[in-house]
């Protein structure tokens, strides 16, 4: 019966946090190796905000799962212009739903 509850609260806390979570995808121009795309994860990684963090070379692309509002657009692209890249084109994408 107590791991069937602690499953349940398990499972609540991940719906809720599914819930108020978005995600945003930019298109990154400078990208050209490995280390240009660990410089990315490296920095995006390092934010509380920030729960999932996918770098794409082939697509010259940063997609970020993170919380509601937090890191804002604007601290996204310093954060990106601080590694050395130039944001081009930011979509965000509204509180992803399962």
């Amino acid at each position: 019966m107590r791991k069937l509850f602690i499953l349940t609260l398990f499972f609540s806390i991940a719906l809720v946090q599914t819930a108020i979570a978005r995600t945003v995808e930019v298109d990154v121009h400078g990208m050209t190796c490995a280390f240009c795309v660990d410089s990315l994860e490296r920095k995006f990684g390092k934010m509380e905000s920030v729960s999932d963090v996918q770098v794409s070379l082939k697509k010259k692309k940063l997609r970020l799962e993170t919380d509601e509002n937090n890191p804002s657009i604007e601290t996204i692209k310093q954060t990106i212009l601080d590694a050395g890249f130039t944001p081009v084109k930011i979509n965000e994408v509204s509180a992803k739903q399962k």
